[in-house]
């Protein structure tokens, strides 16, 4: 991901000088703050670990990435053959921030990590992923998570 001191000055004074959305500060859900929040991840990029089958055409596809993953044991899978995929293979925590996630838990901002984070593919009809995100609700109220971090593919 480029960061705005690293883009040429017209584009960065664009960037820059977009308006942004405003948020009511009133929190979407009722929960604890954050710095006391079980975190986990929900990633549309297809990722799996190595000895996980790669994904496959079915939309309702998806995978449990152990929270102790290491980056060399992740691998992208998503189906599109326009899909770039050179962001994550530079920097993982790009579709899937566990690291960053370990950073703000080591530094008392979340609470904690949940044990498993999940991966679906993203581009698909949301309809064929009920079922799929009712198993992941289930699995994520079992690790007691009470925030999830989407990260859109």
């Amino acid at each position: 991901m480029a960061r705005l001191e690293q883009l040429p000055g017209a584009i960065a004074k664009l960037l820059s000088s977009a308006p942004l959305p405003q948020f009511a500060s009133t929190p979407f859900a009722i929960g604890p703050p954050l710095d006391g929040r079980r975190v986990a991840i929900l990633s549309t990029a297809g990722l799996h670990r190595r000895d996980d089958p790669p994904f496959s055409m079915d939309p309702t596809d998806m995978r449990v990435i152990p929270g102790d993953v290491a980056a060399v044991d992740l691998l992208m899978s998503h189906g599109s053959a326009h899909f770039d995929r050179s962001g994550f293979q530079q920097d993982w925590n790009l579709v899937f921030p566990i690291d960053r996630l370990r950073e703000l838990a080591a530094a008392g901002v979340i609470g904690s990590l949940a044990d498993f984070h999940y991966s679906l593919v993203g581009g698909v009809d949301p309809a064929a992923l009920e079922g799929p995100a009712a198993l992941i609700a289930s699995r994520l109220a079992a690790d007691a998570v009470d925030a999830v971090l989407l990260v859109p593919v």
